[in-house]
């Protein structure tokens, strides 16, 4: 998957720039992206951002995701979900709102996916290697009882539910206001992680976790269900 952002053409792909300049970057990025409003052009809405995904023009005028928001030019925005891309593909609704002959592919659903997950792959891995992130059942559970409790638990979509359910029990048990982001399988969480049968994992509060908090709900809406937002009020069954 880190191979994908070689072309131009899916330079959508690179979700990693930003954290150059830091977390607390991020974390304004992340509170600025909830605070704008755009129209969706397929239903009219006007959406805070971070329920949308936006899109370029390349130059080859083909229809590119933009999930980073980075890529020139005017941006088309649309709710993030497969329901809602299909449509604008099928009644040509790019062109319409761009009012110029750009093409969408039938496939522009699937790359959004890729580029969602994908950016969080590089996001999991740098917030590993920076300190910000806690591997396995044990540590995250420490976490949860620690001094500075984690913002968001990170659990394989596709791992044992017992153990996710004691970490869910336990997030409620302590009344802790954090995000369990469940649109990620083990073999994904591995790649980003280095570890084979990655299955539980904790980020700390920062830019890192709003980051993947964001990009995980919008990844939900390709996904289906699976992705929780409060723990604290009520434990899994």
């Amino acid at each position: 998957m880190q191979a994908m952002a070689a072309k131009m053409g899916e330079t959508e792909y690179d979700g990693r720039a930003p954290v150059a300049r830091g977390a607390r970057d991020q974390d304004e990025k992340s509170s600025r992206a909830e605070a704008r409003e755009r129209r969706d052009i397929v239903s009219g809405e006007v959406m805070p951002e971070n329920r949308l995904i936006r899109f370029a023009a390349a130059p080859d005028g083909t229809v590119v995701p933009d999930v980073a928001a980075k890529l020139p030019g005017r941006g088309l925005w649309v709710e993030a979900s497969r329901a809602a891309i299909a449509k604008a593909v099928e009644k040509k609704l790019f062109a319409k709102a761009a009012k110029a002959n750009v093409t969408a592919t039938a496939d522009l659903a699937d790359r959004v996916e890729k580029a969602l997950v994908t950016r969080m792959i590089g996001d999991l891995g740098i917030a590993r290697r920076s300190g910000a992130l806690v591997l396995g059942f044990d540590n995250v559970l420490r976490e949860l009882t620690g001094p500075r409790p984690p913002k968001a638990l990170i659990e394989a979509f596709d791992g044992s539910a017992d153990g996710k359910r004691k970490l869910y029990a336990a997030a409620h048990r302590l009344e802790l206001n954090c995000v369990v982001i469940e649109t990620l399988t083990s073999a994904e969480l591995g790649l980003a992680l280095g570890r084979e049968n990655v299955i539980h994992a904790a980020v700390q509060p920062g830019g890192f976790a709003d980051r993947l908090i964001l990009d995980a709900e919008r990844l939900s809406g390709f996904r289906g269900a699976g992705f929780r937002t409060r723990p604290t009020e009520s434990p899994r069954a």
